[in-house]
């Protein structure tokens, strides 16, 4: 795998920084497996991708949203027979914030 850049004590000190609380083994495995990641990101930054045409959208995707069309709907009467509880020509909802608040 090459020299290592993560240490024990970067796995402890981002632990510390995240609130984790990370075993012996935890940390060790950590370790190891942030190394493979950077290593990983090693290999793939030697990739001559010079010919490559940057995008926004791994996925070309001309057209995903439909336009936007008036449909018939329920009238407010219909909506509010299946309330359980009305207030005016409403939903009556229980209240979850104080006026101090």
């Amino acid at each position: 795998m090459g020299s290592s850049r993560i240490s024990i004590a970067d796995v402890k000190h981002v632990a510390k920084l995240a609130a984790l609380q990370l075993s012996d083994a935890e940390e060790a495995r950590m370790e190891a497996e942030l190394n493979t990641i950077l290593a990983h990101m090693d290999e793939l930054s030697e990739v001559d991708v010079s010919s490559v045409t940057p995008t926004l959208h791994s996925v070309v995707a001309a057209g995903a949203l439909r336009p936007d069309v008036v449909l018939p709907s329920l009238s407010r009467e219909e909506l509010l027979q299946a309330a359980p509880a009305r207030e005016a020509d409403g939903f009556a909802v229980p209240k979850v914030l104080d006026g101090d608040g």
